[in-house]
């Protein structure tokens, strides 16, 4: 039987299709809308900057501060949580190029590192980029931090060249590169800072060193480049100065002027896949010069220069020294301590599993007489040399110049251990020339085989008292067990 429909019903049943299409199209939009916002909601936004810092900031207090945790929680949880693309455009890049550098070796880019700087400084764990595939000529610049934010990395993969026109430089000046007042600043890379330091070696009338004799400068080695004189004081090439949690690490610094690498009045250093280079006969270019700074370490680096591999002066303490290769150069020194009738303080020294060729002496300890202060607590050991001319040596006689005024009052030496110091030597294996009023005390030595490449002088020992742990070669008699009378021990007010 068929049912007829009048107009009105099928009007009526058009209107209630129409009606569950819009519920079902409705409910849809709904399920949709909150698919959405739940993916959404497990997405970081790329302007969530606000959220960044906190983040860091409260990792630091927990830290207590320290750097390296800090670097160790941005590497790994911080940056798991963020996309790539979201951390590249949270991230605070300053590339020297977008700031006016040329990068051609000849334009001054002087000022396009200070706007890059000034830029990086304001924002905490920034970058500062110096690009590869350039070379940046630099004059004398300062990247101060008073007011700048911690944790700057300073990205050195380009090179940097200084100038060497005398009218470049300000007299007096005694850095080229010169950090200062930072917290938690790291230079890193591949890079290389040129120092084009011969201008600077055949201008000085002598040689003029801060610690030993008169080096001639060979012509073959070093070629002059001006007629103009430069200043008569020499820069440093890199120096930080005032300032905590320091790492150098990947770069080159070659043909310094005078140090390579300084460090003045900072704590929490870290050195490592370093390289000083500069030929043997160059003036005064210790590679790592260390003054009044604490908690340092030092290690898998390359030092080749034409005075102290590294320097430990004054006011130095907690310095772990390994895994180095020295020479040439004067070696690894301890001083000189004591200049002019100053207090010296050096403590908690360990250089170990180092290697030296064709350098002056091995490891040293140097002080001048008059001075006061001590030296203690220091080890030494498993240090091989190479055609060393004297591989241990203490120095309490130290004079820069051709006579030296004699002095009553010394650094007391100290607690000094050499331990399986082996290879050969070219003049003297070793050399204690102690203060006749202060004697060194607790000089101990273990496991030495040093053997001569050539005639040689036997060993040398003055006012130095200790012990030999074991048998030594060449025999070390000269020794004095135990140790000096009551009235040649130091006094409070000279000790540290």
């Amino acid at each position: 039987m068929k049912v007829k429909m009048s107009a009105f019903d099928l009007t009526k049943v058009r209107f209630m299709m129409m009606t569950i299409l819009m519920v079902v199209l409705l409910l849809l939009s709904s399920s949709f809308e909150t698919c959405f916002c739940a993916r959404e909601g497990n997405h970081l936004k790329v302007d969530n900057k606000k959220t960044t810092p906190s983040i860091i900031n409260k990792k630091v207090k927990e830290n207590g501060g320290g750097r390296r945790k800090l670097s160790k929680f941005i590497g790994s949880t911080y940056t798991r949580s963020i996309p790539d693309e979201t951390m590249a455009a949270n991230s605070a890049t300053f590339n020297v190029l977008d700031f006016g550098a040329k990068g051609d070796g000849h334009t001054d880019d002087t000022k396009a590192f200070e706007a890059a700087w000034a830029a990086a400084c304001k924002m905490e764990a920034s970058t500062m980029v110096v690009p590869s595939g350039s070379v940046f000529f630099l004059g004398p610049i300062s990247f101060s931090g008073p007011d700048c934010q911690p944790n700057i990395v300073f990205q050195l993969d380009g090179k940097i060249i200084a100038p060497t026109s005398s009218g470049a430089w300000r007299s007096g000046l005694l850095q080229w590169l010169d950090f200062s007042q930072l917290k938690g600043i790291t230079v890193r890379g591949k890079g290389i800072i040129d120092g084009q330091g011969s201008v600077w070696w055949n201008d000085s009338p002598t040689y003029n060193p801060t610690d030993d004799s008169t080096v001639s400068n060979s012509e073959n080695t070093i070629t002059r480049k001006l007629s103009a004189k430069m200043p008569g004081t020499k820069p440093t090439a890199l120096r930080f100065y005032g300032s905590n949690g320091v790492t150098v690490t990947g770069i080159t610094i070659q043909n310094s002027p005078q140090t390579h690498l300084k460090f003045d009045d900072c704590t929490s250093i870290q050195v490592s896949d370093f390289t000083a280079s500069s030929p043997g006969d160059s003036p005064n270019t210790d590679g790592i010069h260390l003054q009044n700074s604490q908690d340092v370490l030092i290690y898998g680096s390359t030092l080749a220069c034409g005075d102290d591999c590294v320097s430990i002066q004054t006011g130095c303490s907690n310095v772990y020294i390994h895994n180095v290769n020295c020479g040439p150069g004067h070696g690894i020194s301890i001083g000189g301590l004591g200049k002019d009738n100053t207090k010296a303080c050096v403590s908690n020294i360990t250089v170990r599993d180092v290697t030296m060729h064709n350098t002056m002496t091995g490891v040293r300890i140097k002080t001048w007489q008059g001075g006061s202060g001590s030296v203690k607590q220091v080890m030494f050991s498993n240090i091989q040399v190479s055609e060393v001319k004297t591989p241990i040596m203490i120095d309490q006689y130290y004079c820069d110049k051709s006579k030296c005024q004699n002095e009553t009052s010394a650094v007391h030496v100290s607690d000094i251990n050499y331990m399986n110091i082996r290879g050969t030597y070219t003049e003297q294996p070793a050399h204690f020339a102690c203060s006749d009023s202060l004697p060194c005390t607790g000089v101990s030595l273990a496991t030495i085989n040093l053997t001569p490449s050539q005639n040689s002088m036997q060993p040398f020992c003055w006012e130095a008292y200790g012990e030999l742990k074991t048998a030594t070669v060449p025999r070390i008699a000269c020794l004095q067990t135990g140790t000096p009378s009551k009235s040649r021990v130091q006094s409070n007010s000279d000790s540290c």
